[in-house]
This record gives structure tokens, C-alpha cells and sequence, in this order.
């Protein structure tokens, strides 16, 4: 089943002064229309309340959410799907657990793990990274840069890749020229003096 998967896909994160729901609320407000939440730090029993909490504000908006690694916790929320950053997960059993009407995303760092998603035939799309140094999610994968995404050109890729990991305004148009289908951008947003501005400037970089 084809999904609609937008160009770009907004995170939150754990910040000390604005909850999850707050920046869900920004986002929306100022014309995000795929929310994934991405929470580190906190229980089942206190996600589903925030998941649910974000979801009656991405409904308002008419905004689609997006929950982090807890599949299995979308029985129990109003979500339309999950993003799957464990790279040893498995993601037909994920799909089979969800069915098919859930948006299921993967993550993947280098080519090989990229078509390794792409081959299950269970992920809707892959979120390829880090782009660049990011430190909302600290890792020791290789940077991809510009050429990493030039790269899949050569490639049998087919499933949409949004470019992901320390991506700054100045970098959306030279991404998008590579080929890639779009980005997500959580730190570049939620840590600018402006929030709202700056997703607003990122959304005319794409539309």
C-alpha cells in the first residue's frame, strides 16, 4: 500500500525549557504537516499520554504523527505510524504487528543497510543520515554529506530517502538537487531563537 509520506519531516526532542507537545504545537502552527515524535526519556505509560496529547494537535492541524521505536505502542495511541531507528529490528515483523494501513519508517546509515531496508519490502521510507555533525543524536556513523546522497543515484533505490542529521537551511536546496525525496530537521528548528521562523524558512526552501 502506497503511503503519503511528506517532504518534511519535523522531530521533536527532549529540551529543558519547551515539552514535546509545546514544539508539536509550534510546528503545526506554523505549517508542518508530519509531526514524528522522538522522546529518549520517559515511560510507556507517560509516552502514550504525551502521543496522545500531540496527536489531538496534529489532528487539529490536520498533520500526520509519526511515533519514534514504540510500534507497539500504536494500538493504544492516535498515530499513523512509527519510525524505527534499530537497525537489527525486524522490520516485516514490525509491519505484520502494525498492518498495513501504519506508516512504518527505518533508518539506515551507509548503502548497504539503505537497500537492506528498501529489500524487506516493509518500510514506506528510510531516513538516511547523519548528513552532517549533529548532536541531537550523538553516533560514530561516517557524515554522508552531499556526495553520500549523490551516491544513491547509482543505485537501485526506490524507496523515498529523507536526508537526515545536522542539516541547516543553507543545505536544503543542494540536498534536494541530489536526488533525495526530502529531510527531517529537529535541532536546526527547535534550538533557533525563533522556532516557528525557521521551520517556516525551511518549508519555503521545499514548497
Amino acid at each position: 500500500m502506497k503511503k503519503y509520506i511528506s517532504k518534511f519531516h519535523y522531530l521533536t526532542q527532549d529540551l529543558p525549557n519547551r515539552s514535546h507537545a509545546e514544539q508539536a504545537h509550534i510546528a503545526c502552527g506554523a505549517g508542518a504537516n508530519w509531526i514524528q515524535y522522538r522522546c529518549l526519556t520517559k515511560s510507556d505509560d507517560e509516552l502514550i499520554g504525551e502521543i496522545n496529547e500531540i496527536a489531538a494537535i496534529c489532528d487539529d492541524w490536520g498533520a500526520t504523527l509519526i511515533v519514534t521505536n514504540h510500534y507497539e505502542l500504536l494500538d493504544r495511541v492516535d498515530a499513523q505510524g512509527v519510525h524505527i531507528e534499530d537497525f537489527d529490528a525486524d522490520l516485516a515483523a514490525i509491519r505484520k504487528y502494525i498492518g498495513d494501513d501504519k506508516t512504518l519508517g527505518a533508518s539506515a546509515t551507509n548503502i548497504e543497510r539503505l537497500l537492506k531496508v528498501q529489500a524487506t519490502g516493509a518500510a514506506d521510507y528510510s531516513g538516511y543520515g547523519p548528513f552532517a555533525h549533529t548532536d541531537t543524536k550523538p553516533n560514530n556513523h561516517p557524515l554522508l554529506g552531499f556526495e553520500g546522497y549523490r551516491a544513491l543515484q547509482r543505485q537501485q533505490v526506490e524507496i523515498p530517502v529523507i536526508a537526515v542529521g545536522g542539516i541547516q537551511l543553507a543545505d536544503v536546496e543542494p540536498l534536494i538537487a541530489t536526488g533525495v525525496y526530502g529531510i527531517a530537521v529537529s535541532g536546526a528548528i527547535n534550538l533557533a531563537p525563533d522556532p516557528a521562523a525557521t521551520l517556516k524558512a525551511f518549508y519555503r526552501k521545499l514548497y
